[in-house]
């Protein structure tokens, strides 16, 4: 088994982003924020980038945003140690901008990329506007596409918004509620 194990070589992928150095980005953080969850996991959550709380802990979405995630967690039965969760870009832009082309080009293929290949999860969830259009390539309407499933490249995406708009906006926390029940229909009935 050894290093040919995906959990090993998933292991080997975190370890090269905590340490990498392919953006200007890394310069700024206080930690990269690699993800974490279930090597093995059907569901691989993908948000934007990380905040603040983020950088400080080295964990995604633990922050005001995460905490609602897991209020959806667990309204759903969703164990967060049985999903994968991580985002576009691995390391905080400053002020939480957006991230620009050649960081997600660094982090994309370096690294969300090949997590995406070694988990192999049945859903990649897209939470949020910039994921859509990072791992579909093309701009998506969250206001239109949500809680809707799409395949490409014989991967599916189920595209709900980010939890920092739940936050914002009850209206949009009623969606994703919505959202998180359709997704988990598509899990018990694929």
């Amino acid at each position: 088994m050894g290093l040919n194990r995906p959990d090993s070589r998933l292991a080997e992928l975190i370890a090269g982003i905590r340490h990498c150095r392919k953006c200007g980005l890394a310069k700024l953080r206080h930690h990269a924020v690699p993800g974490e969850g279930n090597p093995n996991a059907r569901l691989l959550f993908v948000g934007e980038a990380p905040g603040a709380k983020e950088d400080q802990t080295g964990r995604p979405f633990v922050g005001p945003a995460g905490r609602f995630l897991n209020q959806l967690f667990v309204a759903f039965n969703i164990r967060r140690e049985a999903v994968f969760i991580t985002s576009c870009v691995k390391c905080r832009p400053p002020g939480n901008r957006n991230p620009t082309a050649n960081e997600l080009a660094a982090c994309v293929g370096g690294w969300l990329l090949p997590q995406i290949e070694l988990i192999d999860p049945e859903i990649i969830v897209l939470l949020g506007r910039m994921a859509a259009l990072t791992l579909l390539d093309k701009p998506v309407k969250i206001s239109e596409a949500h809680g809707t499933l799409v395949v490409r490249n014989g991967r599916k995406y189920f595209i709900s918004y980010h939890p920092a708009a739940g936050l914002r906006f009850p209206r949009i926390a009623a969606t994703m509620r919505t959202d998180f029940k359709a997704l988990m229909e598509l899990v018990r009935h694929p």
